[in-house]
C-alpha cells in the first residue's frame, strides 16, 4: 500500500498529494522511514507558518484557534489514522505521534486538539462503532467537518472510574442520561462525545456503557471554559447532562462494556499525550539552545560555558530517548501488540516527566528572559505540567506499568473497602410547586430555630466571618438575575458570595467574595446557593457550614447530597416565593 503525504502549499485542496511511494524494509531504531521525515516536513512547516506566530495571541486570549483546525481537517491532519473508506488518511500511528508533536512543538493547545480528537473522540467509534454510527459520525470526525471529544471523568471518578456517577436508564427506544463530566478537552467545540454512564447500578465498572452523544442533544449543555494555567488555546468545559435521551443506535459497542472500552481508547490516547510532551520539551530545548549561542556572556556564548553545554547535551540525549519510548508505542499500536498499553504508558510517564524537567530547565538558561511572557519557553513551561496529569496521572502510568510486569499477588486479602460514616442528619429536599416548596421550606428552617428576617448587612462583608451568606452560581444566568439575589441576602441578613466562576469568570462579585477551595471558607450559620451544582472545589468551601440550603433546576445536582434541605425548581419562581415567605413572618 503507499503512503500519502498530505500537501501542504496548497493545503486548501483536501488530500492533496505531494509525495507517494512505497516503503519496504525494517523499521529502523534510529532512523525513521523517508515517508514519515517527509510527513513531519510538511506538518513543521504548517506549524511554523500558521501556528507560531499566533501561538502567543492564543495563550493570552484563551481563544480557540477554529480556522487552524478547520486547516488541518482539510489537510487530513484530524483523520491520520482511519481507513480511507471513512475519509481518513489511511497512515498510522506513528505518522498521528509525529503530527502530534509537531503541532505541540510551537504550541501544546493545538497538539492536545488534534491528540483528544483523534484518540479519545474517535477512535472509539472506528474500533467499536457499528456500520452506521461509522457513517453517521466517523466519516464527518474524519475528514475535519466534527471534533471530537470524551467524557470520562467526574468530580468523583478521575483515576477511580468506578465512582462514575452520571447515569443512563434504559426507557425503551432510548436512554435518559442525567449527570455532569469535568475537564472534557474541546469541548464545547467538539460536535460530538464519546460519554460513559452508569447502567447498571451496583456493579462498579462493570455496569458502565459508552454513548456516542451529540451536541445538539436537548438537555446537553456546558460550563463556562475553564480559565487554565497551559494549553490555553485548548478549550476545556464541563458536560451537562439533564434529561438528555439518547437514542438506543447510540450506545456504543456491548452494553456494560463501557469502562473496558475507556481503558482501551485511554491505552491510545497515551501515546497522543506522550507526543505532546515531546514535543513541548522539543520546542523548549530549540529555543533555549538558540538563546544560549546568542547571548553574550564574559565574551563568549553561554551555551559554550560548560555547565550548560552539559545541560544542553542531556536534554538531546532525554529527548532521543523519549522519542524511541513514543515511536515504539505507536508502532505497537499500529501492528496491534498484545500488551502495547505497557509501551504507551511508560512513554507517556517518562516523556510527561521530561517535559516538566526539560522545560524549567530550558527557561533556566534564558535566566530572567523566560519569565517574561511572550517568551516561547515560559509558555512551553506551563504548557508541560498538565500531561503530566491527564489520561492517567503518572502515579497511575505506575500502576499500570506494574501490572503488566509483577506477578498477581496471591498473599493479598481482599479488603472490604469501609462505607463512608456521615454524621446523622436530617435531610428534606422539596420538589413540586415553587410557593409550596418555599413554604416547606421556610417552615424548616424555622422548626431549627432560625429568625430569617434580620436587619441587613454589608453584602460585600466578610465571608469568613458572616452568620449567614447567600452564594450565586452559573445557573444565575444574565447579570440582572443577580438582583434576586441581593433581594434575598438583604432580607435575611446575608452576605452575597458565590462561585469561582462567578468572580472569576462573570464578574458578578468581587474576587475576594467567592467561595471555594481556593477561595473563602464559609462556617456559619446558614449558607444559601442558588444555581449552584457543586464542584468539589466549592463544597470544600462550605463543609464546614451549620446548614447548608440548596436552589437549583437540577435534581441530579450533585450539591443536593450534601445539603440539608433543597428546593428543585427554577429560582426565577421559587426565590420570589421564598422571599414571600419570609416577609410574611
Amino acid at each position: 500500500m503507499g503512503i500519502i503525504l498530505l500537501g501542504y502549499k496548497s493545503y486548501n485542496t483536501l488530500y492533496n498529494i505531494i509525495y507517494l511511494m512505497k516503503i519496504k524494509g525494517e523499521y529502523m531504531s534510529f532512523n525513521l522511514p523517508r515517508d514519515l521525515e517527509e510527513f513531519r516536513k510538511v506538518v513543521r512547516a504548517f506549524a511554523e507558518e500558521k501556528v507560531k506566530p499566533i501561538a502567543f495571541h492564543l495563550d493570552q486570549t484563551k481563544e480557540f484557534p477554529a480556522e487552524i483546525v478547520k486547516e488541518m481537517g482539510q489537510m487530513g491532519l484530524m483523520g491520520i489514522p482511519f481507513d480511507e473508506k471513512y475519509g481518513g488518511a489511511g497512515l498510522t500511528n506513528e505518522h498521528y505521534s509525529i503530527a502530534v508533536e509537531e503541532l505541540s512543538r510551537v504550541d501544546g493547545g493545538v497538539g492536545v486538539i488534534c491528540s483528544a480528537h483523534t484518540s479519545l473522540g474517535t477512535w472509539g467509534i472506528n474500533e467499536f462503532g457499528t456500520e452506521e454510527q461509522k457513517e453517521k459520525y466517523l466519516r464527518p470526525l474524519v475528514d475535519g467537518t466534527y471534533i471530537g471529544g470524551f467524557g470520562l471523568t467526574e468530580d468523583n471518578a478521575g483515576s477511580d472510574s468506578a465512582g462514575t456517577e452520571t447515569t443512563a436508564v434504559d426507557k425503551g427506544d432510548y436512554y435518559l442520561l442525567n449527570g455532569k463530566k469535568i475537564f472534557i478537552t474541546n469541548a464545547p467545540e467538539a460536535q460530538t462525545y464519546l460519554v460513559t454512564a452508569v447502567t447498571e447500578p451496583g456493579k462498579g465498572n462493570h455496569g458502565i456503557s459508552m454513548f456516542i452523544v451529540d451536541k445538539d442533544f436537548e438537555g446537553f449543555t456546558f460550563s463556562e471554559p475553564y480559565d487554565k494555567l497551559g494549553i490555553r488555546s485548548s478549550i476545556t468545559a464541563e458536560l451537562h447532562f439533564t434529561d438528555v435521551k439518547v437514542p438506543k443506535e447510540n450506545l456504543l459497542g456491548e452494553l456494560n462494556k463501557g469502562f473496558k472500552y475507556a481503558m482501551m481508547i485511554l491505552d491510545g490516547g497515551r501515546i497522543g499525550i506522550a507526543s505532546q510532551a515531546l514535543g513541548i520539551a522539543q520546542g523548549a530545548y530549540e529555543s533555549a539552545l538558540e538563546y544560549s549561542m546568542n547571548r553574550i556572556q564574559f565574551g563568549k556564548a553561554v551555551g559554550h560555558f560548560q555547565y550548560n553545554s552539559f545541560t544542553l547535551a542531556q536534554m538531546a540525549t532525554e529527548l532521543k530517548a523519549a522519542r524511541l519510548l513514543v515511536y515504539d508505542a505507536a508502532k505497537k499500536k499500529d501492528a496491534h501488540v498484545k500488551g502495547y498499553g505497557k509501551d504507551a504508558a511508560m512513554a507517556k510517564l517518562y516523556a510527561s516527566d521530561l517535559a516538566e524537567k526539560l522545560t524549567s530547565k530550558a527557561l533556566q538558561l534564558y535566566g530572567g528572559s523566560g519569565f517574561i511572557k511572550g517568551v516561547d519557553v515560559e509558555r512551553h513551561y506551563r504548557d508541560a505540567k498538565i500531561t503530566q496529569i491527564y489520561e492517567g496521572t503518572n502515579e497511575i502510568m505506575k500502576l499500570v506499568i506494574s501490572g503488566y510486569i509483577l506477578p498477581k499477588d496471591k498473599t493479598a486479602k481482599k479488603v472490604e473497602k469501609p462505607v463512608a460514616q456521615e454524621a446523622e442528619k436530617k435531610q428534606e429536599i422539596f420538589t413540586g410547586d415553587p410557593k409550596d416548596a418555599a413554604k416547606k421550606l421556610v417552615a424548616a428552617l424555622v422548626a431549627d430555630g432560625y429568625k430569617l428576617k434580620a436587619e441587613p448587612v454589608d453584602l460585600e462583608g466578610s465571608v469568613e466571618e458572616a452568620d449567614r451568606v447567600v452564594a450565586i452560581g452559573m445557573g444565575i444566568g444574565e447579570e440582572g438575575n443577580v438582583e434576586i439575589a441581593k433581594k434575598l441576602a438583604n432580607l435575611t441578613g446575608s452576605v452575597l458570595s458565590g462561585s469561582r466562576p462567578i468572580a472569576e469568570v462573570k464578574k458578578y462579585i468581587p474576587l475576594r467574595q467567592y467561595i471555594g477551595l481556593s477561595g473563602r471558607k464559609f462556617k456559619g450559620d446558614l449558607y444559601i446557593g442558588i444555581g449552584i451544582s457543586g464542584a468539589m472545589q466549592h463544597l470544600k468551601g462550605v463543609e464546614e457550614a451549620k446548614t447548608v440550603v440548596v436552589i437549583n433546576n437540577d435534581e441530579s445536582a450533585k450539591f443536593f447530597k450534601h445539603a440539608k434541605y433543597g428546593i428543585v425548581g427554577d429560582f426565577h419562581k421559587v426565590v420570589p416565593a421564598l422571599i414571600e415567605e419570609i416577609e410574611k413572618l
